[in-house]
C-alpha cells in the first residue's frame, strides 16, 4: 500500500470516530434536555411555586420567586446565593457540588465558614462563568429566586470539574440579592 493510502485511511478512520464521538454527545445532550423538559413540565403542571420560565441560549430559568427592578443585562453586575447540582432529572442534596446558601448546606450535610458563606458578586462580562449559568442570569430582578437548568452541551462540557463528571446537566439554585447595569 502506497504511503499516500496508508494517510488517507488513517485520517477516514479518525474522522468516521470523531464523527461517532460528536453523534454520542449530542444523543447524551439531547436526553438531558428531554429530562429537563420534563422536569419544568412537573413543576408548571403540579401546582409548585413556579411563576413562570424563561428560555435562553439553551438555558431554561424557572423563577419560583419574581424579582423587581430592571432586568441584568449580558454586561451587568449581580450579588447573589447560589446551590448547584448535578442535575439527574431531579435535584437531590446528594448531587450538590458547590454553594455559598447556608440553608442549602445545611439540609446537604455540609457545614460553611462565615467567609464561605458570603454573597458572590460578579460582573457578567469580566466574570468567567460557564455558558449555561451566565445565560441563565441575564434578565434576572433583584430579589429574584430561580432554578437555572442546562444540559453538560452548556456547562463544563467534556472536562470533569471536581465531583462533577464531563459532560453533566446542571441546576443551580439561585437567590439574587440585587443587580446593576451601570
Amino acid at each position: 500500500m502506497k504511503h499516500s493510502n496508508i494517510i488517507f485511511l488513517i485520517l477516514t478512520v479518525m474522522s468516521v470516530s470523531v464523527s461517532c464521538v460528536k453523534q454520542k454527545l449530542e444523543t447524551i445532550y439531547n436526553s438531558q434536555e428531554s429530562r429537563i423538559d420534563k422536569y419544568i413540565e412537573k413543576n408548571r403542571i403540579s401546582g409548585t411555586d413556579t411563576l413562570r420560565v424563561v428560555y435562553n441560549g439553551g438555558t431554561s430559568r424557572l423563577v419560583i420567586k419574581e424579582g423587581a427592578g430592571e432586568e441584568l443585562s449580558s454586561g451587568g453586575t449581580i450579588a447573589f446565593y447560589y446551590a448547584g447540582y448535578i442535575f439527574n432529572s431531579s435535584i437531590s442534596n446528594a448531587d450538590l457540588f458547590t454553594t455559598n446558601h447556608r440553608q442549602s448546606a445545611t439540609e446537604a450535610g455540609w457545614n460553611l465558614s462565615d467567609e464561605d458563606a458570603k454573597v458572590l458578586t460578579v460582573n457578567l462580562q469580566d466574570y468567567e462563568l460557564i455558558p449555561g449559568l451566565k445565560n441563565g442570569l441575564t434578565g434576572v430582578k433583584g430579589g429574584e429566586e430561580c432554578q437555572i437548568l442546562f444540559s453538560g452541551k452548556y456547562g463544563f462540557g467534556k472536562k470533569q470539574f471536581g465531583i462533577v463528571p464531563a459532560n453533566s446537566a446542571l441546576v443551580y439554585k439561585i437567590w439574587v440579592e440585587s443587580i446593576s447595569n451601570d
